[in-house]
């Protein structure tokens, strides 16, 4: 490898930047694509081992652009197809750890990394029987397959994402990338009198408020703010992709207040959380709230905690999101929501969120989120990997762009399938005619767990699995990974640019300000004009106020009889096909529930794409499927919050479960036994009956506490649109009080 000759010397050109070592990294993984776990822990232990040199470098990223010079020790081979001409970018501010700036970024529009030379990070020492014990647990953990983090490519991709407030910063995370953790997480027991306790602090500073600071701290109102220099103060940003926080507001010394954004182009819809905190003080509980949240109920109630990254950690080769948090809940407060926020209803009060957190390292730099980000920019990564790795004489891959979105993002197609054979003609036939599964995720920005689970599919069907390899052999794949890549990139939890609910747009979509459900509508349309109607079509959601996995699909009968007082209603002859795959699922992922699947079509999911794609395009098998942002309650997994482990593996589940669907469903084509013949029947035995409750959530799906405050009725989670749509003054009832958010099984 040739480098350049550094103008220090030989002792400076021996010291690698971050991107050396980040780039070699890549390389090690690209090269064990398919190795067992021992050579994932070795790259895992070269990062440990380098701690001093990370921390040395990123503390010279900065914004500052300097294209007359060169980075000392960077080699020409490090620049792949997909870069850009390399400059130097060194760091104003003087850190006396750090001997020289010698990193480099990208020209044009540059990146920085967070502000790590403002902290000074400690380092483990490498010996830290401790942080090598980690590494050996995570080595028995991590999966095989594909390493498609790419720290270079994914900075280049963020220089070509386009957002409203113009990002220029990248959040750790998503630079370092995540590995789930080697030890389960299970949920959290929530002491008695937690939520009494916090309401008689909240209402103790409304009567001492002389013992309040009320100092403001993070503002993006008020783009001539600046940060408060004390060392005793927080310091806090949200100014990277998917990141949402508005202001923060010091309540005591260890006490802060943090408002949200709500989606752009709209008033409401605040719940999705993610931001960065630093300057912080271990052994030191540290309270927030966040106190503008509009849902009535959440999972932080039953068990659910937010997630947090540290960099220290990650440095120490802990590069994972965990479970953090005590005393949390979530409760009415005593903040009214204007009339013009609440869709024209009155009285409405927001919602806090509180969670106490105890740092493991002083002057750390951490990040909290409301659940796994995953960003357009991680998909777009995660993509080109899986262009790059797969064998084209095997696997049919192709990404096209379904359009662009109102900021000029383009919105991902992919399609899979397996080659043909050979070029014989009924080799060529049979690729032509093979059936299709239409897949879609992430239409709502904040249910960060849709796009866990695609990743899980997408990575298994490019596996090369026997069984994938089947399944490529059996179906086309029509993929829209992200269907509101403008919501994701901007920290939305709802709503497009357009301030919308795209999955509410279905049935009228508007080429101009829904262009994503536009094209893909008409996607289905046009296949099912040319006669090639998908087999199976799945909507990948999150579900913020259930737990377990589960699917809303489409029946006439049992929407009949759920609605109809009338006995004889049951007599409408229909094909049950549509049950199959779910009972699938529940026997072979661990993480999915029968029980709380429901094939109702409510009304006031008419212009959703499960019911549209059902009822206009003319798919039986149309789907949504809700993973929990939470955990389980059931099963394998009962007693644990969900990971993106056990979210991935559902993805791979529900493609097992498609090719498992073919044989039931082509049986003659695949020789089955007649023995094998009647598992259908027993997968879906009595439904066509329609006699059980099982399948419909009509209840509380949580026990009610003790303690719990008796709160007037909330609208349900799809807030209040359809309110402010249909009603002045109306106040939902107290069975729709509990129902479910995105997909809930009622008329």
């Amino acid at each position: 490898m040739k480098a350049n000759v550094s103008p220090k010397g030989d002792e400076d050109s021996k010291k690698r930047t971050f991107m050396d070592l980040a780039k070699e990294d890549i390389k090690d993984h690209d090269r064990t694509l398919q190795q067992q776990l021992g050579d994932q822990n070795r790259t895992i232990s070269s990062v440990h081992g380098l701690n001093n040199d990370i921390v040395k470098a990123l503390d010279r990223i900065t914004l500052q652009n300097i294209p007359s010079q060169t980075a000392p020790g960077f080699t020409a081979e490090m620049k792949k197809d997909y870069s850009l001409p390399l400059t130097v970018v060194t760091c104003a501010k003087a850190c006396p750890h750090v001997t020289t700036c010698g990193n480099v970024l990208f020209e044009g529009r540059t990146v920085q990394l967070g502000k790590l030379c403002c902290t000074g990070v400690e380092t483990e020492d490498d010996e830290d029987t401790e942080s090598t014990s980690s590494v050996e647990q995570a080595s028995v953990e991590v999966s095989d397959g594909p390493t498609l983090h790419d720290s270079d490519l994914y900075i280049e991709i963020v220089k070509n994402t386009k957002s409203v407030p113009e990002y220029s910063e990248v959040a750790y995370p998503d630079y370092f990338g995540h590995i789930p953790p080697p030890f389960k997480e299970p949920i959290l027991e929530r002491p008695y009198g937690v939520q009494r306790t916090k309401i008689a602090q909240d209402i103790e500073r409304l009567i001492h408020q002389s013992d309040i600071i009320d100092r403001v701290v993070y503002d993006l109102d008020n783009p001539n703010y600046t940060i408060p220099e004390e060392g005793d103060i927080l310091k806090f940003n949200s100014k990277f992709e998917s990141g949402n926080l508005r202001k923060v507001i010091q309540i005591r010394k260890n006490e802060y207040d943090l408002i949200l954004n709500s989606d752009i182009n709209s008033n409401h819809y605040h719940q999705w959380f993610y931001f960065e905190v630093s300057g912080m003080r271990p052994s030191i509980a540290y309270r927030f709230n966040i106190i503008n949240c509009e849902k009535s109920n959440s999972q932080f109630n039953y068990g659910m905690q937010p997630l947090m990254y540290s960099v220290q950690e990650a440095l120490n080769a802990r590069p994972w999101w965990t479970r953090v948090g005590t005393d949390i809940c979530y409760y009415k407060n005593h903040f009214s929501r204007s009339s013009v926020a609440a869709g024209g209803q009155k009285g409405k009060s927001y919602y806090t969120i509180t969670f106490t957190v105890n740092f493991p390292h002083k002057d750390d730099v951490c990040y909290f989120a409301y659940h796994y980000p995953y960003t357009y920019s991680t998909l777009q990564m995660h993509l080109q990997k899986l262009e790059s790795a797969h064998n084209p004489q095997q696997i049919y891959f192709r990404k096209d762009v379904l359009c662009e979105t109102l900021s000029g993002n383009s919105c991902p197609l992919v399609t899979i399938t397996a080659m043909p054979e050979s070029n014989y003609y009924e080799h060529i036939c049979q690729f032509r005619n093979r059936p299709y599964v239409f897949l879609s995720a992430r239409v709502h920005p904040g249910e960060t767990n849709a796009s866990w689970v695609m990743k899980g599919t997408l990575e298994y069907l490019m596996s090369n699995n026997p069984t994938a390899q089947s399944l490529r052999e059996c179906y086309i794949f029509k993929i829209v990974p992200m269907l509101n890549p403008d919501g994701v990139i901007n920290g939305n939890h709802r709503c497009s640019l357009s301030g919308e609910d795209l999955n509410r747009q279905w049935q009228s979509p508007n080429p101009d300000l829904h262009p994503t459900i536009y094209h893909a509508k008409g996607l289905l349309q046009y296949l099912a004009a040319v006669k090639r109607l998908p087999l199976v079509y799945c909507d990948y959601h999150g579900h913020s106020r259930k737990k377990n996995v589960f699917m809303y699909g489409c029946s006439i009968k049992e929407t009949v009889w759920h609605t109809s007082d009338n006995a004889t209603s049951c007599d409408v002859v229909e094909d049950v096909g549509y049950r199959t795959l779910p009972k699938i699922l529940s026997h072979i992922a661990p993480a999915f529930c029968m029980s709380s699947c429901s094939f109702v079509v409510e009304k006031s999911k008419e212009s959703t794409a499960r019911v549209v794609v059902w009822r206009e395009i003319g798919v039986q098998r149309s789907y949504t499927m809700e993973s929990t942002l939470c955990g389980c309650d059931q099963g394998k997994y009962k007693g644990l919050q969900i990971g993106t482990r056990e979210l991935e593996e559902m993805g791979a589940k529900f493609c097992v479960g498609l090719l498992r669907l073919k044989r039931l469903t082509s049986p003659l084509e695949y020789n089955m036994p007649s023995s094998l013949l009647d598992f259908e029947n027993d997968l879906i035995e009595s439904s066509c009956k329609v006699t059980s409750p099982t399948t419909y959530v009509l209840d509380e799906d949580e026990p009610r506490f003790l303690e719990e405050v008796d709160y007037s009725a909330e609208s349900n989670d799809e807030l209040d649109i359809e309110l402010a749509e249909n009603a002045g003054d109306y106040e939902p009832s107290a069975q729709e009080e509990v129902l479910s958010d995105s997909e809930s099984s009622r008329t």
